[in-house]
Parts: C-alpha cells; sequence; structure tokens
C-alpha cells in the first residue's frame, strides 16, 4: 500500500514538473521589454549621477556588451565578442546542462553593470524588486530562474573584469592646465567647469588601432583678421543664432543632451538632468527596437553595435578636442565681436572641435542603418520626460544630421566642427561594422 501511494505521488510530482514548464512562459520571459525597461532604468541613474558624455557612454557599453554575451550565449545564429575587442579574451560560457532564459540573463547583465558603474543605487530597489516579480509571474521554472540569473551575473562579472583594464581608474584626477594662448579653450559661463575627461584618449578603444586613427580635417587658422576663413566662421555662428526661427531654437533645445547645463538664481546654482547625447541615440535604439518588434537577439545586437560606436566616436573626438583645444563661439565672440551675445544653449565645458554630436551621432547613425534598416521612420520620444516634444524622423541619417546642425543652431559650435566631425563619425561607425562581425 504504502508502495503504491509512493508510486502515486511520484506520478503526480512528474505530471506538474512537465506542466510548470511546459514552455508557455517562453515568449514573455523571453520579451526584450524587460531590457528596454531596464536600459532606461540605468540611463535614470546615469543622469542622475551628472555623468559627463564620455563616461556615460562607457556605462553603456559594457552593460550593453554584458548582455550581448548574456543574450545570445547557446544561440547558433550570433557570435561573441571575445577575440574581436581589444583585451576581450575571455567571458564566462553556459552550461548547456542548464537551462536559461537568456532574456532574463541579458536583462540582469546589464542591470548588474549598470548599478556597477553608476552611485545612485537608491533609484534602483523598487525598479528591481519589480522587475524580478514581473519575470516570475510570467511562469518561468523556478531551476530556469535561478539558473538565469546566476548566468547574468557570471557574465556581468566577467565584463567587470574587462572593465578594470581599460585606463578608466588611471585617468582619474589628472589636472588639466588652461593655457590662455590665443585660440584655446577657456571654461565657460555661468559655473566656468573644469576641462572635462581631458585624457580620454588614453582609454582603451574597443575597435580602433589608435585614439587618432580617423582624425577630422585640421580647424581653420586662428585669424580674426576680417575676411580669414576664421573669422567668416564665427561671423556664420554669430549671424545664425541672431536670425533664428522658431524651428531652429526647437531643434536645438531638442537636442542639447547637456547633462552640466547650471541655472544661477541669486546666489543659488543648481543644474538641470538631461540625457547624454549617448543616452538620447540608446533610447532611440530602444524605440526603434520595440516599434520593429525586434526579438532579443536582435535587439542586445542593436545595443551593442550602437554603444560601441558611440564609445569609439568619444574616444576619436575627444583626442582631436585636447589635440586642437580650440576656444568656443561664446568665448570669442564675447570677447571680440559682440559682448552681450549669449548662445541659445548653455556652452558645455570641453573644447570645440570637433563636435561631439556630430561624431557619435554620425556613428551611431552608421550602424543603425547596417543593423535596423536604412529609411527607417520613428518618433522620437526620448526627451518627453524631460519637457521637449515628440520629433518625427524619416530616417536615421536624417536624426544623425538634424543633431550635428543643432549645435550651430545652439550658438556652441562653428560649422566645420559639425561637417568634418559628421565624417570623423561616419569613419568610425564603417571601421565598426567592418571588424566586428555578430552573426556567424
Amino acid at each position: 500500500m504504502k508502495r503504491n501511494l509512493l508510486v502515486l505521488l511520484t506520478c503526480i510530482s512528474l505530471i506538474f514538473s512537465c506542466k510548470k514548464d511546459n514552455g508557455e512562459w517562453k515568449k514573455a520571459a523571453e520579451n526584450p521589454e524587460f531590457l528596454r525597461r531596464t536600459q532606461l532604468q540605468v540611463t535614470e541613474s546615469i543622469i542622475h549621477d551628472i555623468f559627463p558624455p564620455p563616461v556615460s557612454s562607457r556605462i553603456y557599453m559594457y552593460a550593453s556588451l554584458a548582455a550581448y554575451e548574456a543574450g545570445i550565449a547557446g544561440n547558433p545564429k550570433y557570435q561573441s565578442m571575445v577575440g574581436q575587442l581589444k583585451g576581450f579574451k575571455k567571458v564566462y560560457s553556459l552550461d548547456t546542462t542548464k537551462k536559461i532564459c537568456n532574456g532574463l540573463a541579458a536583462t540582469r547583465a546589464f542591470l548588474t553593470i549598470g548599478k556597477n558603474l553608476t552611485f545612485a543605487q537608491d533609484v534602483y530597489v523598487g525598479f528591481e524588486e519589480k522587475l524580478w516579480k514581473e519575470y516570475k509571474a510570467t511562469g518561468i521554472p523556478t531551476d530556469i530562474y535561478e539558473n538565469s540569473i546566476a548566468f547574468g551575473d557570471s557574465v556581468a562579472a566577467s565584463i567587470m573584469n574587462y572593465s578594470k583594464k581599460d585606463n578608466y581608474k588611471q585617468t582619474r584626477g589628472f589636472r588639466y592646465t588652461v593655457t590662455n594662448l590665443p585660440g584655446t579653450w577657456t571654461p565657460t559661463p555661468p559655473a566656468y567647469m573644469d576641462a572635462v575627461e581631458p585624457n580620454w584618449m588614453k582609454i582603451r578603444p574597443l575597435t580602433l588601432d589608435t585614439c587618432c586613427q580617423f582624425p577630422p580635417l585640421a580647424p581653420s587658422k586662428f585669424d580674426l583678421k576680417k575676411g580669414s576663413q576664421y573669422y567668416n566662421e564665427v561671423m556664420d555662428c554669430y549671424n545664425t543664432v541672431k536670425n533664428l526661427t522658431e524651428e531652429q531654437r526647437d531643434i536645438a533645445n531638442f537636442w542639447d543632451c547637456n547633462p552640466f547645463k547650471m541655472n544661477i538664481t541669486g546666489h543659488a546654482m543648481f543644474a538641470t538632468k538631461k540625457v547624454s547625447p549617448g543616452g538620447h541615440w540608446m533610447g532611440i535604439t530602444s524605440l526603434v527596437t520595440r516599434q520593429q518588434k525586434a526579438d532579443l537577439g536582435q535587439t542586445v545586437e542593436a545595443y551593442l553595435l550602437t554603444s560601441m560606436a558611440i564609445f569609439d566616436g568619444f574616444i576619436s573626438c575627444w583626442t582631436e578636442k585636447y589635440r586642437t583645444v580650440r576656444v568656443r563661439p561664446e568665448s570669442i565672440i564675447n570677447a571680440n565681436i559682440d559682448k552681450d551675445w549669449v548662445p541659445v544653449l548653455q556652452t558645455p565645458p570641453f573644447p570645440e572641435y570637433p563636435s561631439g554630436h556630430s561624431v557619435i551621432s554620425a556613428a551611431a547613425m552608421v550602424v543603425l542603418n547596417k543593423t535596423l534598416g536604412n529609411n527607417v521612420a520613428f518618433s522620437d520620444s526620448t526627451e518627453i520626460a524631460y519637457g521637449l516634444p515628440v520629433r518625427k524622423f524619416n530616417s536615421f541619417t536624417e536624426a544623425a544630421q538634424m543633431a550635428s546642425i543643432s549645435r550651430l543652431y545652439g550658438g556652441i559650435h562653428f560649422r566645420p566642427a559639425l561637417d568634418n566631425g559628421f565624417v570623423e563619425g561616419e569613419q568610425v561607425g564603417n571601421w565598426i561594422l567592418k571588424k566586428i562581425k555578430t552573426r556567424r
């Protein structure tokens, strides 16, 4: 009798076990929307911490690399970045005897890196608790849930080890000395902040042979004589801002993406928190992958390539910025043309040439055109949270070109910094596509 009862209980257990893992949970748990929400949450932490644009790009890149490696593990369609990126020699490998949910592992890996590389841990508390509850509510079997969490953590640990050798820690605390030579950068109002990340060229790139592999054309010779090339560029910026249309002003504000914007009221100074340029393009990547109903593999691939383009783009751009150390329009116009002239946008605290927006937008454009398609129309709602309306674009190219020209409309760049920076960004993006293979 006892033996028959034991057999019956065993059969019932097997029946419920089989029912528990009938695969119905997979569609819900593998949904990349969990990852997109996590990307947005990491962005919130980056904004809260006021990370400079290059540093933000580093956070997005390592988080995206972790999500990619966890998301494509065991998928014969995609290949690892091991051996393809500088210094990236190994990543925690999947134990094929243990079933995992790649979507959960990718989300866990992205979030773990984000938490490790940002300071504002309190912004994750409620979000993370809700996120894991929602995953469990999909019906994912307990063992697969636990395996996925463990795998995501292990991949994230591998990526964190990789990040520790990129010279980031070694470049902290290096001071920059303003030379005050004619035509060179000096701090600008209202905060007169120190130069941001003057040693970013020392950061290890992912794909570039050297930090100066794609130098833009040299900027015009500093010469304020009327009729000189440089003088004409200064007047072009000055007159453009003085005669802006309402649409041009809106474009400038839409692409401001300045995490350093300071407001002064009396003796009080406070910051306006804004998404970084890289964060804006990561947001666009989320929007379009959602619009296209991209699966997990396509989504982590798009995140990876976009974040890589932005990261290597900033290294290339910052190398030239601190090689030429060009003065900003606000400084040169106030001193020589019109002391009362004020740009539409607040001047960010680093040299003028080339335009960071132009470089990283063009680089992101190139990889997104390849990954998600040319002439993909989308509505960019990235800036709604910061009081700006939705803008519609017919393609990534149109968005990138608008991001670039917005810096002239904003009065913070001269035109050559945009045009030559855009070419530089295209070169970086095309180089990444040449060097990196995500598909087998």
